[in-house]
């Protein structure tokens, strides 16, 4: 008898919807269209430096639960308006979530929070919410972790990102160089931010590799490259990287490869000391250097929910509007740090006139 070798772990495999299935069933308006196309091009004028507003990605640290969502993206429109000239805001709706060990993984890997894992029905709730945050008026970025499930939304998606656990992975680079918005990538976990220039250095080139067409068949894929691919500091281990002297640092690195020198910097992660509330104190230290004139900070990224703070996915009841994962900013403390940024963009333009 022929002895199985194959499959030995695996305890069941269920049907994927195709992602073309699911563009049809939930289509991109045309309104929605533009604003993508429109937005992204607006960054990559801004990541590139030919425009002098400042970036800002700003949202809650994952998404569980869309309707708390929405209400958020409501909020974030009007402020968005307010600050256009000088803000380009962006709002962070992220489905994925790394985990060191375990945990829950994300909206779309869990969407009920009980270890069903239907992730078809993930797939839905996170394409229907992205384009009920378009019919907004507001772009949206998200981290692309799992590299199938980038076919299911990334035609909606104006900022993508590529996490500090995953910049090292050939695939994600190439991933990168195929993907149709800005691509920032994170320094590594350690705080490693040579790591995070070579990945940008290779998703600025084509590439070959296999992977899902959207009908869900299996091809091989030829890239022509990111070349609005760009840096976002983190901090690591090694302490945060936020400081005018790591900015310099950082972007004479990329002078070095001949790389744009501009910086997206996440107020966030160890910039923070994983301590939401410091992230206004890392934002007006960013302000400070932006009103002094340095334009190598074209981008900002905050943690910021309904509600501050952070509680556990299996608590019950949940919390309305406060983070299940990372903890976040308040809304009532986001506004301030967005005015601070704005008056900080208002200044560095006033020092160049």
């Amino acid at each position: 008898m022929h002895q199985p070798t194959s499959d030995l772990r695996i305890r069941a495999t269920k049907p994927l919807v195709a992602p073309a299935v699911l563009e049809e069933e939930l289509p991109l308006p045309d309104t929605g269209a533009g604003l993508v196309a429109r937005t992204r091009g607006e960054l990559a004028s801004v990541v590139t430096g030919m425009d002098d507003r400042l970036v800002v990605v700003v949202g809650p640290c994952s998404i569980h639960d869309p309707a708390a969502a929405v209400d958020y993206a409501e909020r974030l429109r009007d402020v968005a308006a307010m600050y256009a000239g000088e803000l380009l805001l962006v709002m962070r709706v992220y489905f994925e979530k790394p985990r060191t060990v375990f945990g829950w993984k994300g909206l779309i890997n869990d969407p009920f929070l009980n270890d069903s894992f239907q992730i078809n029905a993930g797939l839905r709730f996170a394409r229907t919410l992205m384009l009920d945050v378009l019919a907004r008026g507001l772009p949206v970025a998200t981290e692309f972790l799992d590299t199938t499930l980038g076919q299911y939304y990334a035609d909606l998606v104006s900022w993508g990102a590529i996490g500090a656990r995953t910049v090292e992975s050939q695939v994600h680079r190439e991933l990168a160089s195929g993907l149709s918005m800005p691509v920032g990538f994170k320094n590594r976990t350690d705080g490693d931010v040579r790591v995070a220039v070579d990945a940008i250095r290779a998703a600025r080139h084509p590439h070959w590799f296999p992977s899902l067409t959207r009908e869900g068949a299996p091809a091989i894929m030829g890239t022509a490259g990111n070349e609005h691919a760009h840096l976002v500091l983190r901090g690591g281990t090694s302490g945060p990287n936020f400081s005018a002297e790591h900015v310099r640092a950082a972007i004479g690195l990329l002078r070095e490869h001949s790389l744009p020198p501009h910086v997206m910097v996440d107020c966030s992660h160890a910039n923070s000391g994983k301590d939401a509330g410091r992230q206004p104190a890392v934002a007006v230290d960013l302000a400070a250097q932006i009103a002094g004139g340095e334009r190598g900070i074209v981008a900002v990224m905050l943690e910021s929910n309904l509600l501050g703070g952070a509680q556990d996915y299996r608590a019950n009841p949940l919390i309305y509007g406060r983070s299940i994962t990372d903890a976040c900013l308040a809304w009532e403390q986001t506004l301030p740090v967005l005015a601070t940024l704005a008056e900080a963009v208002t200044a560095r333009r006033s020092r160049s006139n």
